[in-house]
């Protein structure tokens, strides 16, 4: 059988207050709708329909082409959001999931579940529940004496004695096509001139159609968010999913409630994360990695047997045995070949170190490209902008540089050059060469050595 899947979105959400389309705000590195939309696209036969309404220009531009797109113009409930995907999926598919975009915690496996079940007993209409004590607004699902579901009542129109039923509708659900746009019209109109999806199950136990629940066994999933107070609610939950599944897969993390991960980070074997530590975006962690305390890193790639202490880096490359920190800050463009150290207080902008230089404290190094087993003393800085343009420098291997050099670019140091404490560097500098001096000049030649 073939399978579709429409996420809906097209409501404003007055209760976050916010410019922002509800459904577009970050939830642990991605965008709220990305998580139901990433799940169904890989369960779907065809591209997940999304119905948008409210900004419904700013959602398409942020989800681009991984989604057809259905316009709620008005919105006139969640039954009417479905039908409008009917065009776009109508023939196409056998079975349609329809979910929220803004709960984005429901799993993977929570949607094969649902959708196995429903292939599994032919049924016409499969729900999500879950059995809890707190309500969470969601509707009670009613049952008759011997357990078939028979429908769904809101929380505003419960009465005392529905409102006591701990099993409450979650609002995932799975639907046979040709019954479901055939039962949609047939959806009478609520007092607040709405059609809601939850009168489905009333239609289905009146054609006497079979109709299937699951039943969702971590509550978590299930936190819709509506308001600010239910982001962090999510945020928290879904931190707590992500920080179980690296530790279950050999990376220790000595304090999972200080440790934020995103969904997009991957970290290999045997890293040891050290509380207050943010790893965002697209970052990437070798094997036998020291990250942290108190760093941050984002949409970096660091190798093997790493060690990076109260440091942050930003859109850099870290090859393998690199130290860095405490202190340091790498931006974008950085790149530190095998074995570098960088120590205290040190910026590295829009450069590369070769492999074994060492840095070691109070330094800026931008736009250089520095070779192999270079000396970077204390207090060296690259003049790297003129007041128009930035300029290169650029270091060769085995070079030494004394403590508070300024290298005023553009420049070139030659292989083994040296220079004296305090140089100030405007012009290149041969190799096996050493400078010293206000400006820097070549006061003799330096032996090559040996090999």
């Amino acid at each position: 059988m073939t399978t579709g899947s429409i996420i809906l979105a097209a409501g404003k959400s007055t209760r976050m207050k916010s410019a922002l389309p509800k459904v577009l705000h970050d939830l642990g590195g991605k965008k709220m709708v990305e998580y139901p939309l990433d799940i169904l696209t890989s369960l779907s036969d065809v591209k997940p329909v999304v119905v948008v309404g409210y900004e419904a220009e700013t959602v398409q531009k942020v989800i681009g082409d991984r989604a057809q797109y259905a316009l709620q113009e008005p919105q006139l409930g969640t039954a009417h959001a479905v039908l409008q995907a009917k065009p776009l999926l109508d023939g196409k598919v056998d079975t349609i999931l329809v979910t929220y975009a803004d709960m984005p915690l429901i799993s993977q496996f929570t949607y094969q579940q649902i959708l196995e079940t429903h292939q599994t007993h032919h049924a016409v209409m499969t729900l999500l529940t879950l059995h809890s004590e707190t309500a969470r607004g969601f509707g009670r699902l009613v049952r008759d004496e011997n357990g078939n579901p028979q429908a769904i009542i809101e929380e505003a129109v419960a009465t005392p004695h529905q409102l006591a039923i701990q099993e409450l509708n979650v609002g995932v659900y799975c639907f046979s096509t040709e019954w479901l746009w055939e039962a949609l019209p047939r959806i009478s109109i609520s007092p607040k001139g709405e059609y809601f999806l939850t009168d489905l199950l009333s239609l289905a136990v009146t054609d006497k159609k079979m109709v299937k629940t699951v039943s969702l066994a971590d509550a978590d999933e299930a936190i819709g968010i509506n308001n600010r107070i239910h982001l962090a609610e999510a945020e928290a939950a879904l931190r707590k999913r992500i920080n179980n599944h690296w530790m279950l897969e050999g990376v220790t993390i000595l304090d999972p409630t200080t440790t934020y991960i995103e969904s997009t980070v991957m970290i290999g074997q045997d890293c040891i994360i050290f509380p207050n530590t943010y790893l965002r975006g697209k970052t990437i962690i070798g094997e036998g990695c020291q990250i942290g305390p108190n760093t941050f890193i984002q949409d970096t790639q660091i190798g093997t047997g790493c060690k990076v202490t109260f440091a942050v880096l930003e859109k850099a490359i870290v090859e393998d045995q690199v130290d860095i920190g405490p202190f340091a800050h790498l931006r974008k463009g950085a790149h530190l070949a095998q074995g570098v150290h960088m120590g205290n207080f040190g910026e590295i902008k829009n450069s590369y170190l070769g492999p074994g230089t060492k840095m070691g404290h109070f330094s800026y190094i931008g736009d250089a490209t520095i070779g192999a087993e270079v000396n970077i003393g204390a207090g060296t800085i690259t003049c790297n902008f003129d007041g128009v343009k930035k300029n290169p420098t650029e270091i060769g291997d085995h070079v030494f540089i004394g403590s508070d050099t300024m290298l005023v670019a553009p420049v070139q140091l030659g292989e083994g050059a040296r220079t004296g404490a305090g140089a100030v560097v405007t012009k290149n500098i041969p190799a096996y060469s050493l400078a010293v001096g206000v400006p820097a000049r070549v006061i003799r030649k330096l032996e090559k050595p040996d090999g």
